[in-house]
């Protein structure tokens, strides 16, 4: 089955519970769920940024003299 297909397939359906409002929030539910599987590996959450902010925020930290330091230190990554 092609995607426009599954498209027109998953309309038809929720046409047909289009009034029942309780299955309306369990379909919306579940493609959520759906969804949060699909997300990008690149995107975390908000728990997850901000443990990443505390573990950063442990480590020392590094200082420069100079703006010529810093590009330097930059280029070496």
């Amino acid at each position: 089955m092609s995607a426009i297909q599954l498209y027109a397939e998953i309309l038809r359906n929720m046409s047909i519970i289009a009034e029942d409002e309780n299955l309306l929030k369990r379909a919306a539910k579940y493609l959520r769920k759906l969804a949060a599987e699909k997300k990008e590996p690149s995107l975390m959450t908000e728990e997850e940024f901000f443990a990443k902010i505390d573990r950063a925020e442990k480590q020392p930290g590094k200082s420069f003299e100079s703006v010529e330091e810093i590009d330097k230190y930059i280029r070496s990554l």
